[in-house]
């Protein structure tokens, strides 16, 4: 049901998407990005093959206890003479703890039959039991406990991995909407300064200001034109690389005709203010939760699973058989067991220098030793992280609060300059520079904005990839 409303929920963006295009107009939201991302992006659709192929090799792993009926029917007739004449139906139900069970019906006639064989219809109930080697534990437990192992491990695997396409996607989207603001930011100026020429014009042309004013803010107007081109040309790129995270359904790239916009700004993210709550979540986490290191704690059952299975190699093959018969129309006569109506079997192998068996059980016990140290840097990754992620949120969010008031005191000084133009005490030089600090100053804040969410945004998937 979950998988239905998130289908339903994507193509509804599609749709309005569409839609948007109809009207020459398209915004994208930081939710609906996301969401087209979960359910349409080959990376994420391929994660969830992954856990429907270890999904199959659990029910693989289980047809090794599937009951085998097996049947057989034949004839051998030369000049008339008939050798043999056989009708055969077998089942055989093989056990967990490697007990093997069969019964049998065989059904065999003719003139040229061996001297150990039987005629007539014979009935057969046995059994197989191996008294050493695979008792314990043998191949098809390890496979059906490996697979279960492997299920566990691709389920960690798979979240880690989508984490890091989302996070990966919502950087990205970040980046755009930053180049986005950066892009009004100097549209703006450039507005700003085609009214200032307009006015410098006129009162050259009432005589109030000299020439050289004109040229000053015409000077001013096209540095700022350059600056908004190559803003635009940013936003574009970023347009651009936002689209690779843009799919429709059956994994199709979506084509966008037109730029896009973002419907939200940076200024606008929930981060700014619950940062301090996410990060006294994480610190409240135990690193052992995180599915990284669920993966390789998966790994090393599955390791040690297969452990077990090369040492059952050391102790020798000893099968013990047994099996009932029965003739057709005969009187039952079972016991006791060895007296009557019975065929046994015991058979022993025993490998001389175990070569084989030492060298595959010492390559599991050098892998073991790997996954755990590959375990232990794991875990110092993600603490080395989190205090990382953590240090960088703290400070970027200092940063933006001393960079929001520099701002605002250019912001002041501009108004100020500007004051003191209109009453003849300043110039246009100054004014000029007064607006570049301040564009600066925006363009930095602005720039420290996205540093702190692209840090906060590392916390929080961060913090997803803890299991629940």
């Amino acid at each position: 049901m979950k998988s239905l409303k998130n289908k339903f929920s994507a193509l509804l963006i599609l749709f309005c998407v569409q839609f948007s295009f109809a009207q020459d107009s398209l915004k994208l939201s930081h939710q609906e990005f996301l969401n087209i991302v979960k359910n349409y992006h080959p990376l994420a659709f391929r994660y969830q093959l992954q856990n429907k192929i270890a999904n199959a090799e659990i029910t693989k792993a289980r047809g090794n206890f599937d009951p085998v009926l097996a049947g057989k029917l034949g004839e051998k007739n030369i000049d008339g003479t008939k050798y043999y004449e056989q009708r055969n139906v077998e089942l055989g139900i093989p056990t967990w703890y490697g007990i093997d069970i069969t019964g049998s019906y065989n059904y065999l006639d003719g003139e040229k039959l061996n001297s150990s064989e039987t005629k007539g219809g014979l009935y057969q109930f046995g059994v197989t039991i191996p008294l050493a080697k695979n008792l314990l534990y043998d191949k098809r437990r390890a496979m059906l406990d490996q697979a279960k192992f492997g299920l566990k491990m691709t389920e960690a695997e798979q979240i880690v991995l989508t984490n890091e396409l989302l996070l990966d996607a919502e950087n990205t989207y970040w980046e755009w909407v930053k180049n986005y603001e950066i892009y009004k930011l100097q549209k703006s100026a450039v507005e700003i300064n085609k009214k200032r020429l307009d006015l410098t014009k006129k009162t050259y042309e009432f005589g109030e200001r000299p020439a050289i004013d004109t040229v000053e803010v015409l000077s001013q107007l096209q540095g700022f034109e350059l600056q908004e081109r190559d803003a635009y040309l940013n936003f574009v790129k970023s347009t651009q690389e936002l689209q690779m995270f843009l799919w429709k359904d059956q994994q199709e790239l979506y084509e966008i005709s037109q730029l896009i916009f973002p419907s939200s700004g940076l200024d606008e993210h929930s981060g700014y203010s619950d940062y301090e709550f996410l990060v006294q979540n994480v610190q409240s986490r135990q690193v052992q939760n995180h599915a990284s290191l669920e993966y390789y704690l998966q790994k090393q059952n599955i390791l040690e699973s297969e452990r077990r299975l090369k040492w059952q190699s050391f102790l020798p093959k000893i099968d013990f058989t047994y099996n009932f018969f029965n003739k057709e129309n005969y009187r039952r006569d079972f016991l006791p067991l060895f007296d009557n109506n019975f065929h046994y079997g015991l058979k022993l192998e025993i490998p001389i220098f175990l070569r084989q068996a030492r060298a595959d059980y010492e390559i599991v016990k050098l892998k073991i030793s790997q996954n755990q140290q590959d375990s232990q840097l794991k875990t110092r990754e993600i603490n080395t992280k989190i205090e990382t992620y953590k240090n960088e949120v703290n400070n970027y969010f200092t940063q933006i609060d001393i960079s929001t008031k520099n701002l605002n005191n250019y912001q002041r000084l501009l108004n100020a300059e500007e004051t003191r133009f209109s009453n003849g005490e300043s110039s246009l030089f100054l004014i000029n520079s007064r607006e570049n600090k301040l564009l600066e100053a925006q363009e930095k804040n602005l720039e420290l904005k996205a540093k702190f969410l692209k840090s906060y945004n590392k916390l929080k998937w961060l913090n997803e990839n803890f299991l629940r």
